[in-house]
C-alpha cells in the first residue's frame, strides 16, 4: 500500500493542490534556459552517424525519456543542428491537437547528440535529476498546462515564452532520484505486462486467421462437423490449386470470377451511397452509411488499396476497412456470411501494381480461387465461424481493455509520484497485474 507524505503545504495552484512540505513549485524559466532546435532536412539522415532527435519522433518514438534515437545524421551535417546535453528536456514546438502540443522527453543519451528544427530545448541551470525532469515535464498536470498554452487552428504551436511559465513540483535532489528510480522500475514492470498482453493479442489474431483459413478450405473440425450432422472426416481430392491443396471431395474450387463480380465504388447503387443506418468503414473511421433495407441485395465492400483485404462485418453486411470500395453482385448461389469469411482470408492484394501502395485489381482478384462447399454447408460453416470468431474477438477486446487500464494506471502512477501525492521512499509498490483484474 502506498502512503502520502506526512506533511503538506498549499502549492497555491488550484489544479495541483498540496505538495509535500519540503518541495518547491518552480517555473521552468526560473530554473533553466530555453533554446531553439535547428538543422537541415531528413535528407541529412544516415544509417549511422551521430544521434538526432526529430520533432516528430517526440510523438512517435519517445515517452518521457530519450535513451536512443531513430535518426542519425552525418558528421558533416551536424554543425547545422542544435547540439544537446545530457539532461536537456526537448519539447515539440508543433502538433496536430491541443492535447498533445508540447510533447516532451528528457535526453538521457551519453555523448554527443543533436536535435532538428521545431524542437524547443530546455536546459536546467540548477542541479536536477534528468529522469525526474523527463517524467515531471510530461505528466498529466504538465500536459494540461501545455494544452492551455497551445496556439493555432489546424496546426497547434507552443513557444518558449509560454513554456517558461510552466510550473513543476521540485523535490530535493536525492528525492528526485528516488522518485526517478521508482518510476523506472515500476513502469518497466507495467510495460512488460503490456507487452505480454499485446503478444497474446497477436497469438489470438493468428489463431483467428488460422481457424478461418482451415475452416473455409477444409471444413469444420471433426467434433463440430459431427455435431452439425456432417461427415467429420470427409474424403479429400486435389483442388488443382497449389496453395489450396486438397479439399473435401464434395466441394468445388472456383475462381472468384465465378463466385462474385466486383464493381468500383463510383458504380455502387445510389441506395448504398445514400445515408442509412449501417456504417461503411474506411481507413479513417466511418466514411458513409449503408441503408440496408433499400439495397437490391446484400453486398460486401472490399478495399481497393492497402496491404491486406481486411473485412469488417456488421449486422449481416460485410465491409472492408479501406477508402475505396468494390461491391459483390453474386451470381453463384452462396451465403454472404460464408463469402465474408472466405474473402477475409484470401490474399487479394496485387503487389505487382504500379503504385506506392499495393492494391486490388479485378483481374488479379478474379484469378484467385475459393473452395466452395454446397450452400447448406456454407451456412453451417458461417454460423460456426461467426460464433467462434465472436468468442475470440470478445477475448481480444477484454485484453485491449486491460491494456488501456494499465496505460491509465501508468500515467496516474507517474503523476502521483512527481506531484508528491504518494511517498515512494521505501514503500513496496502494488503489482500492476492487480490493476487489470
Amino acid at each position: 500500500m502506498r502512503h502520502p507524505y506526512p506533511r503538506y503545504h498549499d502549492s497555491g495552484v488550484e489544479w495541483l493542490g498540496e505538495i509535500p512540505d519540503n518541495w518547491e513549485l518552480r517555473r521552468l524559466g526560473r530554473i533553466g534556459s530555453f533554446f531553439k532546435g535547428g538543422g537541415g532536412t531528413k535528407e541529412d539522415e544516415t544509417d549511422d552517424g551521430v544521434p538526432c532527435v526529430r520533432y516528430g519522433d517526440l510523438y512517435t518514438q519517445h515517452e518521457y525519456l530519450i535513451r536512443h534515437t531513430r535518426a542519425h545524421i552525418a558528421e558533416e551535417a551536424a554543425a547545422d543542428y542544435r547540439e544537446l546535453e545530457y539532461g536537456d528536456v526537448l519539447f515539440a514546438g508543433s502538433g496536430e491537437t491541443i492535447d498533445e502540443i508540447g510533447k516532451s522527453a528528457a535526453n538521457l543519451i551519453e555523448g554527443r547528440s543533436y536535435c532538428g528544427g521545431d524542437v524547443i530545448v530546455f536546459r536546467p541551470a540548477v542541479e536536477a535529476d534528468a529522469t525526474y525532469m523527463g517524467y515531471s515535464a510530461d505528466c498529466q498536470p504538465s500536459v494540461y498546462q501545455k494544452a492551455c498554452m497551445g496556439r493555432g487552428v489546424t496546426v497547434m504551436h507552443i513557444y518558449s515564452r509560454e513554456l517558461k511559465q510552466m510550473l513543476i513540483p521540485l523535490p530535493p535532489l536525492n528525492e528526485q532520484r528516488t522518485i526517478a528510480e521508482f518510476l523506472d522500475r515500476e513502469t518497466a514492470k507495467i510495460d512488460q505486462l503490456v507487452e505480454r498482453k499485446r503478444l497474446l493479442i497477436e497469438r489470438l489474431d493468428e489463431y483467428r486467421q488460422a481457424l478461418i483459413t482451415r475452416t473455409v478450405t477444409r471444413g469444420l473440425p471433426p467434433d463440430a462437423a459431427r455435431a452439425a450432422g456432417l461427415d467429420p472426416s470427409p474424403r479429400l481430392k486435389p483442388s488443382g490449386i497449389d496453395w489450396l491443396g486438397k479439399i473435401p471431395i464434395h466441394w468445388d474450387a472456383l475462381a472468384i470470377r465465378h463466385v462474385c463480380q466486383f464493381a468500383y465504388g463510383d458504380s455502387l447503387p445510389s441506395e448504398i451511397r445514400e445515408s442509412g443506418e449501417i456504417p461503411v468503414f474506411g481507413s479513417n473511421g466511418i466514411v458513409g452509411y449503408h441503408n440496408a433495407p433499400n439495397t437490391r441485395s446484400p453486398v460486401i465492400a472490399i478495399g481497393r488499396k492497402g496491404s491486406h483485404g481486411e473485412v469488417n462485418y456488421h449486422d449481416g453486411i460485410a465491409f472492408v476497412i479501406d477508402t475505396a470500395y468494390f461491391v459483390d453482385e453474386r451470381h453463384t448461389p452462396c451465403d454472404l456470411r460464408w463469402l465474408y469469411h472466405a474473402l477475409s482470408c484470401a490474399d487479394l492484394t496485387d503487389v505487382s501494381m504500379d503504385s506506392a501502395v499495393p492494391g486490388l485489381s479485378r483481374s488479379h482478384a478474379y484469378a484467385k480461387f475459393l473452395a466452395l462447399p454446397p450452400l447448406s454447408e456454407q451456412r453451417i460453416v458461417a454460423s460456426f465461424l461467426d460464433e467462434r470468431v465472436e468468442r475470440i474477438d470478445a477475448l481480444v477486446s477484454s485484453v485491449e481493455s486491460a491494456i488501456e487500464r494499465l496505460a491509465e494506471y501508468r500515467a496516474a502512477l507517474i503523476t502521483a509520484a512527481v506531484t508528491g501525492k504518494i511517498d515512494v521512499r521505501g514503500v513496496l509498490p502494488v503489482e500492476p497485474e492487480r490493476v487489470v483484474k
